[in-house]
């Protein structure tokens, strides 16, 4: 009887010897997790202070001639904070300085002066997006860095409410 079937057993062996080799060749980079754990803390962090300033900060901008236009806050952080202004309102231009107010309440706010550092046009949002510096050695400037020191050391305690805690039965 004639064997029709090769065996690629020793062939097979070979193969992986030298794939083995090859490998013990190459150095395979080394990824530091705690890096890429702290990377993905830190923007858990930025969204949740970005859902603070969209939902617990109302901001306005003062404009020369038309009042407070109401801006959506984006970012902040201890030297300045990011804002979108609507398409129909315009923009600031670089280096520009202008009033600005923090609304904790419809009634209560912190007034200061802001310095546009960059705007940059977000056409699929359709808002002007302003990147500012706070003026240093203005009105409430001691007082908007404690705000904001305040801010950031509540929002890495903060936790997002999925409703998992309902209330089932009363009596």
């Amino acid at each position: 009887m004639n064997n029709k079937i090769i065996d690629l057993t020793k062939r097979l062996k070979e193969t992986i010897s030298d794939s083995k080799k090859q490998n013990l060749n190459e150095v395979a980079p080394v990824l530091d997790m705690t890096v890429r754990r702290e990377e993905v803390i830190q923007d858990e962090r930025r969204q949740v202070r970005r859902t603070i300033m969209a939902e617990f900060v109302g901001a306005f901008v003062v404009i020369p001639g038309q009042g407070l236009q109401k801006v959506n806050v984006y970012d902040l952080s201890e030297s300045g904070l990011a804002f979108d202004m609507d398409f129909e309102v315009g923009h600031f231009n670089s280096g520009e300085e202008f009033a600005m107010r923090l609304y904790l309440s419809k009634d209560t706010y912190i007034p200061f002066t802001a310095r546009v550092s960059n705007f940059r046009e977000i056409s699929d949002e359709g808002v002007f997006r302003h990147g500012v510096q706070f003026v240093k050695e203005s009105t409430n400037s001691e007082a908007l860095g404690h705000f904001v020191k305040f801010l950031e050391t509540v929002t890495a305690s903060l936790q997002t409410d999925k409703g998992d805690r309902l209330v089932t039965h009363i009596k």
